[in-house]
């Protein structure tokens, strides 16, 4: 089966693309100049002030990445999109690609999915920071589709369930058991008051900071969301079901399953690996000590579980995306 490109569906995805992009480097270059709508100088881990961006006003000078080092990213950003644009093909694709997962991990979706629904759930939050955190995950799914749609388009898989290695199963229901034993169970007994794996003052903080609502909301996004990973080994991760409207019995886009899984997992392990070093960092400082470790190990241990977790999910998307690849087509793009 020949492969098309064509101009006018890569074109809408690089004009939402470069929309994207005139937006943030827009409000890169006003607080350049001085105007701070929007901009936060909050830390994550110690808030003071959420609502007004941590005193954001008074900021001065603005550091370089915030400002003009967003600004040259955008500038590079924009020529990938003309690239892509002009050139269609596999390099353009893979650009847009890593363009895709950069913004997306640089995001920090993990720390979405659990602050989020706190905000929503009444916790104090830097809403400037969520907003453009947000941002940078819509110009991540624009960047995909436009890979998407520039590079090369091989014919679709063969209708039908293609059934997944046994190996790939057993990765994914690692992958469902780990946010739930390794993350929802410790949470859980904490939301009912037994000190697991930390030490009763802990406890209390997480009492006096957390609402009930947002407790619940952080103990069972992520077990939920994991089995989601179910559907990379099962019929509805390639056919989707019957009770569908429109879709029923049709095939899964392949992307639509392969590439928010991918990036999942990116981010999960990175976010489990960079945790950990800092943790030994903190070690070696002495900053932390191993007595405060034995005492919080429950707390330590989820670092694990994330790195864990992200390794079993990549390497289920890896299984998913070798039992539905299509056989090798000629390639041919018209222009």
């Amino acid at each position: 089966m020949p492969i098309v490109v064509t101009r006018g569906r890569s074109g809408r995805w690089a004009l939402a693309c470069l929309a994207f992009l005139v937006a943030e480097v827009t409000l890169r270059i006003y607080w350049i100049a001085g105007g701070r709508w929007g901009y936060t100088a909050c830390d994550r881990t110690d808030l003071t002030d959420p609502a007004g961006g941590c005193g954001a006003d008074r900021v001065e000078a603005l550091p370089f990445w915030p400002g003009w080092g967003a600004v040259g990213v955008g500038a590079i950003l924009t020529v990938l999109v003309i690239y892509a644009l002009r050139v269609p093909g596999r390099s353009a694709a893979a650009g847009a690609w890593t363009a895709a997962a950069l913004l997306v991990i640089a995001a920090f979706p993990l720390h979405l999915l659990f602050e989020v629904p706190a905000a929503l759930a009444g916790r104090p939050s830097d809403w400037r920071d969520l907003g453009a955190r947000l941002a940078l995950v819509v110009g991540g799914v624009l960047f995909a589709g436009l890979a998407n749609a520039t590079g090369p388009r091989t014919g679709s898989a063969a209708p039908g369930y293609r059934p997944v290695p046994r190996w790939t199963r057993r990765w994914a229901y690692v992958a469902v058991a780990l946010p739930v034993v390794g993350w929802a169970v410790p949470h859980g007994l904490w939301l009912l008051d037994v000190p697991f794996g930390i030490s009763q003052q802990q406890l209390d903080e997480i009492h006096q900071d957390l609402a009930v609502a947002t407790g619940v909301a952080i103990t069972f996004v992520p077990p939920l969301a994991g089995l989601l990973c179910l559907g990379l080994v099962q019929r509805w991760g390639q056919q989707f079901p019957r009770w569908v409207p429109g879709l029923a019995g049709r095939g899964v886009p392949r992307l639509l399953a392969v590439v928010p899984a991918g990036v999942v997992a990116m981010a999960l392990v990175m976010y489990g690996a960079l945790s950990t070093a800092v943790l030994g960092g903190r070690l070696l400082t002495g900053e932390s000590s191993w007595p405060e470790l034995r005492e919080g190990w429950a707390v330590t241990a989820t670092l694990l579980v994330f790195l864990g977790w992200g390794v079993a999910l990549g390497v289920t998307t890896a299984g998913y995306a070798l039992a539905t690849r299509s056989p090798a087509d000629p390639e041919v793009e018209q222009s």
